[in-house]
């Protein structure tokens, strides 16, 4: 399972409303990269085979199964404030991370 805060929801919702393809879903993804050896990514994307999906405040979440070993459990917030951090990802499975928030080991 992975959860969003309201905050999180709010600003997907907003961005979802902006994209072309209305039918397209918030994909959660996990890349090789970053300082701490790999990298979150986020993106609209239509349902592949074989994907994870799960719902959080009312929005539909789409994880490749590779991905999902790596954010199962993890609490997608989002910051808006004077540190300006934007989305965030809370991962129970990460041992290290990044300053930056968007790597981790």
């Amino acid at each position: 399972m992975i959860l969003l805060t309201e905050p999180a929801a709010a600003q997907i919702r907003q961005l979802h409303s902006q994209q072309a393809n209305p039918e397209s879903l918030l994909r959660l993804l996990v890349e090789t990269g970053g300082c701490s050896g790999f990298e979150y990514g986020m993106a609209f994307d239509v349902r592949k085979e074989g994907d994870h999906e799960c719902e959080s405040q009312g929005l539909k979440i789409l994880v490749d199964p590779v991905s999902y070993a790596y954010l199962k459990g993890s609490t997608v917030h989002f910051d808006d404030g004077l540190q300006g951090k934007g989305f965030e990802i809370r991962n129970p499975n990460a041992s290290q991370t990044c300053g930056c928030g968007k790597s981790f080991s």
